[in-house]
């Protein structure tokens, strides 16, 4: 019991003395002793990586996580120690949304069959962007958070010990100085400033160890700059998959939609079909469909071979060169590579053909067919 209250007794003279040379120091009225110039860039340096470790670490994040309301969540259920629930990302909802609305409006049609593709794709980045928040997450954000609440933290309750043993030792110079400067006995003056110089060697060992600790930390702070130098190639190449695998499904999916004809942007490579006024979404004219940047190359599709004019008798089989969405009930809607019976009849115009394919009927334009011998 003794032994704790004078334990007590001992750290509070500690912190009234660090706190009366603080506000001496403060006020201008005590000697502080600097730290070495060597000392000081270290902290410095050690500073400045924190600040730009936090700020870089927060634009990731809403680099990877641009919804705050999501990363807050995801920030609580760290702490909580619990697994975040699963939610598909923008890309992947799109993809699902477009994948229905092309279902609805049929896979047999242009339309619906392109949304289904745009879908399919929106899904593959979607799941590609996944990967990528996964792996910046892992060797990019995680050693940046670990520096923060690990060595960062460590350095602060060095420099802190630091902080303290300097007080410590501009007190025990205080003290010494007063007492060589006292009035009292000779002997007893003797004895106060022996005691002082004790004091203050003592203190001046602790501090000096302790800058010595303190520096070899700071030093490591060059090891944390390497570091994070290999995580930022990391993020970069992964930055550099993602994109490169977002680019390659754009091209594939360009391509898909390069075998539209190009009756969707230009009414003058195809016959124009009747209004029949059925349209799905309005009760006017058939909207035409527009694929930017794809059918600006592609070239307009060839009659169907052999098809200058329908002038064959009976039925022949055909392959279907592009998809064709029909525009009203007596047309037939096509797939592209499909295969269907087509006829002719006298005084049918000559774009068209009667195209079968099982119990279904309609009117085909020729020039999306390819007759087969």
């Amino acid at each position: 019991m003794d032994f704790n209250v004078k334990r007590l007794a001992a750290d509070a003279g500690t912190f009234f003395s660090r706190a009366v040379q603080y506000t001496e120091e403060k006020l201008g009225q005590a000697e502080k002793t600097e730290l070495d110039a060597h000392l000081e860039n270290l902290l410095t340096r050690a500073e400045c990586t924190k600040h730009w470790t936090e700020k870089i670490m927060k634009q990731t994040e809403v680099l990877l996580q641009p919804n705050p309301n999501v990363r807050i969540e995801e920030f609580l259920y760290e702490k909580l120690e619990k697994k975040a629930p699963s939610r598909m990302n923008n890309h992947e909802q799109l993809g699902q949304t477009m994948e229905d609305s092309g279902s609805e409006f049929g896979p047999g049609t242009a339309y619906g069959n392109a949304l289904i593709k745009c879908g399919e794709t929106q899904k593959h980045i979607g799941s590609a962007e996944r990967e990528f928040i996964q792996s910046s997450a892992i060797n990019f954000l995680t050693p940046f958070k670990n520096f923060l609440e690990g060595d960062f933290k460590t350095i602060l309750k060095e420099r802190k010990l630091l902080q303290n043993k300097r007080l410590d030792l501009d007190a025990a110079k205080t003290r010494l100085k007063k007492a060589r400067m006292t009035d009292a006995r000779a002997a007893t003056c003797v004895d106060e400033a022996t005691k002082a110089e004790q004091e203050l060697r003592m203190t001046q060992s602790e501090f000096d160890r302790q800058a010595e600790i303190t520096r070899l930390l700071l030093e490591g702070v060059s090891s944390t700059h390497a570091h994070h130098l290999r995580c930022l190639n990391d993020f970069v190449e992964a930055q550099t998959t993602y994109y490169a695998q977002c680019y390659q499904y754009m091209v594939d999916l360009q391509k898909q939609l390069g075998s539209f004809p190009t009756t969707f942007t230009s009414a003058s490579s195809a016959p124009q079909p009747a209004n029949s006024g059925s349209g799905a979404c309005s009760g006017t004219t058939s909207p035409s469909i527009s694929v930017p940047t794809v059918q600006a190359s592609l070239p307009p599709p060839a009659p169907a071979s052999g098809l200058g004019s329908p002038s064959f008798s009976g039925t022949r089989r055909a392959r279907v060169l592009y998809d064709y969405d029909a525009a009203g009930s007596s047309e037939l809607s096509l797939l592209a590579d499909e295969v269907i019976t087509v006829r002719s009849f006298p005084g049918m115009d000559s774009d068209w053909l009667m195209g079968e394919r099982g119990n279904q009927k309609g009117k085909v334009p020729i020039t999306y067919l390819e007759l087969l011998n």
